[in-house]
């Protein structure tokens, strides 16, 4: 398993960096729209549609989403999901009460429309802001710190569940060393930078709501998983899991990160 998750993490990461880096524009979109695809592919089984058309369609639904929501202004789709964040934050926060709310197949496939193709939107608007990929590459960094912060941390000094319905694993003390993590990188980045003051000081309070909002993403794709009785989202990537497994965190924190820098202009 061990050996698995090396060789597939040392082919994956140069490609992903490679895609985001190099590829123009429009060519990193089709890309994005694969990838996001794949994560539809998954998630129609999350949503308990187990046969292969099934899954098939509604990787095609999510393709034709991605195609309809470049027309629209990505400010509203990122503020659409926004709000579906904080409709999936109650859920976590309340279950299993909320439990209720995933008996609809039908229902957690409108879920993942609003997980995965604001997400797409995101992804895009800042290759176009940014297209060296910089911009991406930032708020990579941030969510790889935290997750790197928080399994540390939560291994040496997890005590205190943080969401022991959904996740028994998941610790406060991990949370905090994900943020303190991904604070110093933030910091770097700013001095890197040379950010002002009020710029620096934006920037680590982004940080702060991206990080929770990865957190948040992760937990409701384990919630969702829990309801469906199985492990990983799918077995597309040896010794990872599935391709949700990989960018549960990301669906939720790319499109916050993404709306702050429209919002801001910056």
């Amino acid at each position: 398993m061990l050996k698995e998750r090396i060789i597939t993490a040392l082919i994956l990461a140069p490609v992903a960096l490679g895609c985001v880096l190099f590829l123009p524009p429009i060519a990193f979109s089709v890309v994005i729209a694969l990838v996001i695809m794949l994560g539809g592919w998954e998630w129609a089984n999350l949503a308990g549609f187990k046969e292969g058309w099934q899954r098939y369609t509604f990787a095609a639904v999510i393709g034709i989403a991605c195609l309809l929501a470049s027309v629209i202004p990505e400010v509203w789709v990122l503020a659409v999901a926004v709000i579906w964040w904080l409709l999936a934050f109650f859920m976590v926060k309340q279950y299993p009460e909320s439990a209720r709310y995933c008996e609809s197949r039908w229902l957690r496939l409108v879920m993942g429309v609003f997980t995965l193709v604001p997400a797409w939107t995101a992804l895009v608007e800042l290759k176009q802001v940014s297209p060296d990929g910089l911009s991406i590459i930032m708020v990579l960094l941030l969510i790889w710190a935290a997750d790197v912060g928080a399994y540390f941390a939560g291994k040496s000094l997890g005590r205190h569940k943080l969401a022991v319905n959904v996740s028994p694993k998941k610790t406060i003390e991990g949370l905090v060393g994900g943020l303190l993590a991904s604070l110093c990188v933030a910091a770097v980045i700013g001095l890197y930078y040379d950010f002002t003051f009020a710029r620096g000081l934006g920037f680590l309070l982004l940080t702060i709501v991206v990080v929770l909002v990865s957190v948040l993403g992760d937990l409701f794709e384990s919630l969702l998983k829990r309801e469906r009785g199985i492990k990983d989202s799918s077995n597309l990537l040896p010794g990872h899991g599935g391709i949700l497994d990989r960018i549960d965190s990301l669906t939720a924190a790319i499109p916050v990160f993404a709306l702050a820098l429209v919002v801001s202009g910056s």
